[in-house]
């Protein structure tokens, strides 16, 4: 029974394995018992049920899912030099920077950002590290607790990225833009109020005149539907390359496709792939990453906020993110994209 016993990362369940070494005959008990050890490794190993491994065979699958997708795409990636300083550059100001423990993530809002900040800033402020939670979202984003990689010279550059651990965090495309669009749009923030939601009310709208303040909006009951912000989106005169972060491409943000990433996380498994960056960093038992919460914005609620968009329109929206869809291994919404809701 030792060697079902040895190690219980392997063998959660030590009734089965010994269930089974228990009727093997005295006489082979040595060899047999090797074989039954080895064979309920695999079982464990290739069910799935050992999640270290399982998301270790996850994020190698991730990574030759991008590669590929890069490769097979040299029109929109191209690989001379030129074309990779110029994307890697474009992505610097998300790439924020612990020299103390080596790290370097690049944030994308509206993917757990608010939290991996917090992680950051943890780092910054070193041990005793304090519980994610007590670090408000405003000191998070308050950039002066953080550093982005564009603040170092081009040879500091060069060596962080090529020897530092590299995290990111992506989700589902349409998922994510829903989230953006309520984030931003449905609550009371003045600044994209004024920025944003006036304007796509006149445009989209056909409101001549929008009250002064998001309150009194609110109270009106005059806001931007979700059709409006993905008219904006579709517009040839909405700047794409400058797209809100809130919206922009995967891809754009971090630059996969010049940047090799050590580690890509998904939102859709975020307890597991949080807890498999801290482990990669030795961190597992000094830093407790917040659990992932129950959203509001899930794949099943896209029929609905999709609803009122018009079929030829979701298919030029999936066109606007189909390479964050093939890069991060997303199947394509094929009911959004084919099917009059």
């Amino acid at each position: 029974m030792v060697l079902c016993r040895f190690n219980s990362f392997f063998f959660p369940n030590r009734m089965t394995c010994k269930k089974l070494s228990t009727r093997i005959s005295n006489s082979y008990v040595l060899p047999l018992l090797t074989l039954v050890t080895y064979l309920c490794v695999m079982v464990f190993y290739y069910n799935g049920d050992m999640s270290t491994g399982r998301v270790v065979r996850e994020q190698e699958l991730r990574k030759t899912v991008l590669r590929d997708a890069c490769r097979e795409n040299m029109e929109a990636f191209p690989q001379d030099k030129q074309s990779s300083d110029k994307r890697i550059e474009a992505a610097l100001h998300h790439l924020l920077v612990d020299d103390e423990h080596g790290v370097i993530y690049c944030f994308i809002n509206k993917v757990a950002c608010t939290n991996w900040k917090r992680f950051m800033n943890a780092l910054r402020e070193g041990e005793p590290y304090p519980d994610l939670m007590s670090i408000s979202p405003t000191k998070a984003h308050n950039r002066r607790y953080l550093r982005s990689l564009d603040s170092f010279s081009k040879v500091e550059m060069e060596a962080k990225l090529k020897h530092y651990t590299k995290f990111m965090f992506v989700r589902e495309p349409f998922v994510r833009l829903i989230s953006a669009f309520r984030d931003k749009f449905l609550s009371l923030d003045q600044n994209y109020y004024q920025r944003l939601s006036q304007g796509l009310l006149h445009r989209y709208g056909n409101l001549s005149d929008t009250p002064p303040t998001v309150e009194e909006a609110v109270a009106l009951g005059i806001q931007p539907t979700f059709y409006h912000f993905v008219q904006h989106l579709l517009n040839p005169k909405t700047n794409r390359h400058l797209f809100d972060v809130h919206w922009r491409q995967f891809h754009v943000t971090c630059q996969p496709c010049y940047i090799e990433y050590d580690f890509i996380g998904h939102q859709e498994t975020l307890d597991e792939d949080a807890l498999q960056v801290l482990t990669s960093l030795n961190m597992e038992k000094l830093i407790k990453f917040p659990p992932a919460y129950q959203n509001v914005t899930s794949p099943a609620s896209l029929s609905k906020w999709f609803k009122e968009v018009p079929l030829e329109d979701r298919r030029k929206l999936y066109e606007l993110y189909q390479k964050d869809y093939e890069l991060f291994g997303y199947e394509p919404p094929y009911t959004l994209l084919n099917v009059t809701l």
